[in-house]
């Protein structure tokens, strides 16, 4: 596949394919164009060279080739855009999924920062009110809203249920922003006063694409990329664990890992899935970053449990 060569992450999500196809027929469409065309401009280059062909012609090319060649690439053009772009767009607007089992998660973007709100297990959002908004309550809630008892704010942490499809409802409260699921195949602008929905259905866990993604590098600092975590357990000569899954990795873990005479180490990023902002949205847009966990839907309602919790407590996603 083209997309490993091109640096495209995998896919996690069940829509994915078909943009893959996409993506991967236009580009192996380009790279035809372009040998075709360089290959024509080094011919139009060597066959009207100024010692061929010195005395200038007016009149021209009389033939029809150019004009075939032209027909052909607006064909091929209309196909990708008529047969795959617009079905898939126009299937990706027109038929959001339905029914209890979709998930509703509501992304509010601000300078720099996801805030992202569960509407708990009654599957309703509380209400909101402007006046409300206060450095307590980012978000404006109604507290005396029944509907609100359940529902939970994580700030720049999403957490989904693997298999079951999501609707994210995506608002803006400063600037123009644009929330981006690489893994997912999704990217939609966030903007300010309007809800604007969007929808996929995750098919990998997070620990899935780790297991997919992990690298194996010698037990050495400067050979270790950054932002990573210990794939695996490692055991010493007598049986304990001296490093567990998912440990950072520091030069405390590299050196306890060398003395017990490990050379080789598996390390994963801690997360694989990434929100990211696609829009440049002022001074700190790099600091507008996100991270996505895909979990079984055990740990997801447990997850959310806990989440819930620290919400009505004061804190939820904020401290």
């Amino acid at each position: 596949m083209i997309n490993d060569a091109l640096g495209i992450l995998q896919n996690a999500s069940e829509h994915g394919p078909k943009i893959d196809l996409m993506l991967e027929l236009v580009h192996w469409f380009m790279l035809v164009l372009f040998v075709i065309w360089t290959t024509f401009f080094l011919y139009t280059i060597i066959r009207f060279r100024k010692s061929r062909s010195p005395k200038a012609d007016y009149i021209g090319v009389t033939g029809h080739a150019s004009t075939y060649g032209e027909v052909a690439v607006v064909i091929i053009e209309a196909v990708l855009l008529l047969g795959l772009a617009f079905p898939l767009w126009a299937k990706r607007v027109n038929e959001f999924p339905t029914g209890k089992d979709v998930l509703h998660v509501r992304v509010i973007a601000q300078q720099f920062a996801w805030n992202i709100w569960y509407p708990g297990s009654d599957g309703v959002f509380c209400k909101q009110d402007i006046n409300l908004v206060s450095s307590s309550n980012p978000l404006g809630w109604d507290k005396n809203d029944p509907n609100g008892k359940d529902d939970a704010i994580t700030l720049n942490q999403m957490h989904l249920p693997v298999n079951r499809p999501v609707i994210v409802h995506l608002t803006s409260k400063d600037v123009i922003h644009s929330f981006t699921l690489r893994h997912m195949r999704i990217t939609q602008d966030t903007i300010p006063g309007m809800n604007i929905p969007c929808w996929f259905k995750p098919i990998k866990t997070s620990a899935e694409l780790r297991e997919n993604m992990a690298q194996t590098c010698p037990t050495k600092v400067s050979a270790i990329p950054p932002e990573k975590v210990v794939m695996g357990d490692y055991k010493g000569k007598d049986g304990t664990v001296l490093v567990s899954n998912l440990t950072p990795v520091t030069e405390e873990v590299i050196s306890k890992l060398a003395v017990a005479g490990i050379t080789e180490i598996r390390v994963v990023p801690e997360y694989p899935m990434e929100i990211a902002c696609a829009q440049l949205c002022g001074n700190g847009h790099y600091k507008m970053r996100g991270f996505l966990t895909v979990e079984s839907a055990e740990d997801y309602d447990k997850w959310l449990k806990e989440q819930v919790a620290a919400t009505a407590s004061g804190g939820g996603g904020y401290e």
